[in-house]
């Protein structure tokens, strides 16, 4: 005997998340260290300090935090791991930043299989570790089975701004141009499919993903053209939109048939009676732009991988009223107005 004790490592597999596990003992001090440090390993974490010091060099610092409580967890494309790293990052992006450091917050429920926990956590850190965003601090927290579902994670960014570089919701001007990143309606249904069991001949995919690679493309293309940045999350598009017409003080004029769209997102919201505007999206962003600058930012855009199918959608008006309208593929016109309640809960 060497008088020496060997802790049993946690059963993953068949494990579960009990109340010790947020009690501040040794049980706690297991599950972070055999789930939270393995996954997200980097030097700020091993320190096991419960904050995070750095240096920040250059530039105004942003800074944001967030709440995901999607359900289901997992859906096709990602799940609440990868999601939190993504829209973490890409709230600070739309600053026009360059995002540095992550913290991430677990509410845990009592019951939670360990096995589920440790594939959010592996997720959230191959995500961190891609995106060159790692996660430095965090916290964990067990409420009792019934006091919340499953897990919900709370997050924090910061990233630094580049010098003479100053975006904001008031900014949009009558004539600007309005450019959308990509497809829209991507996340929202990938995450209604899910729900609801729907098959369909091509899966669909969330389009969850880090945009600050995309935004640095645009910020070194169109520096001072660029007006504001938004990624449309909650409401999609519409919501966006309407949010910045009202901050700005203007309109907008949209073209329904620039608008790219997934020909199976269309077929399923058609199903589903959703419009493709008003849904969430987790890869997307929407930028104003000065006319002048908009061709060098769009053919940027072009070039990275997740700006492709980057389009021109439409332009800042002078309208008293603050109204998003649009031209629709038949020659009409329509007025996108705010969404009326919640038309997908628990989508990030």
């Amino acid at each position: 005997m060497t008088g020496k004790t060997h802790r049993r490592r946690l059963d993953i597999e068949n494990g579960r998340v009990d109340l010790s596990h947020g009690a501040g003992g040794r049980a706690m001090g297991q599950l972070i260290a055999e789930v939270f440090h393995d996954a997200l390993d980097n030097e700020w974490l091993r320190r096991g300090n419960d904050q995070a010091a750095f240096d920040l060099a250059g530039g105004r610092v942003v800074m944001t935090t967030d709440g995901y409580v999607v359900s289901p967890l997992f859906f096709p494309g990602g799940d609440i791991g990868s999601l939190a790293v993504h829209g973490t990052i890409n709230d600070v992006a739309m600053a026009g930043a360059r995002p540095l450091y992550l913290s991430a917050s677990f509410i845990l429920e009592e019951g939670f299989p360990l096995a589920a926990l440790k594939r959010i956590a592996d997720s959230m850190g191959a995500a961190a570790r891609a995106a060159g965003v790692p996660v430095v601090t965090g916290d964990t927290k067990v409420v009792e089975r019934g006091k919340a579902d499953g897990v919900f994670i709370s997050t924090t960014g910061i990233g630094v701004v580049p010098a003479g570089l100053d975006l904001s919701a008031e900014k949009a001007r009558p004539g600007d141009c309005v450019i959308l990143s990509g497809t829209i309606g991507d996340h929202g249904i990938a995450i209604m499919s899910k729900r609801q069991n729907l098959s369909f001949e091509t899966e669909l995919v969330s389009d969850s993903a880090p945009l600050h690679g995309l935004v640095a493309a645009m910020v070194e293309a169109g520096g001072r053209g660029l007006r504001v940045m938004r990624d449309p999350t909650r409401g999609g598009v519409a919501a966006t939109l309407n949010e910045l017409a009202q901050q700005s003080a203007v309109g907008f004029r949209l073209n329904e048939a620039a608008l790219p769209v997934r020909a199976e997102v269309a077929a399923a919201c058609e199903l589903l009676g959703l419009d493709p505007l008003y849904v969430a999206n987790e890869g997307k962003l929407v930028a104003v732009i000065a006319p002048d600058a908009a061709a060098a930012v769009l053919a940027a855009m072009r070039a990275h991988p997740l700006g492709r199918d980057a389009a021109i959608i439409g332009e800042v008006v002078d309208d008293d009223h603050r109204f998003v309208q649009m031209t629709t593929g038949f020659g009409g016109g329509r007025i996108v107005d705010w969404l009326s309640g919640e038309q997908l809960p628990r989508i990030c």
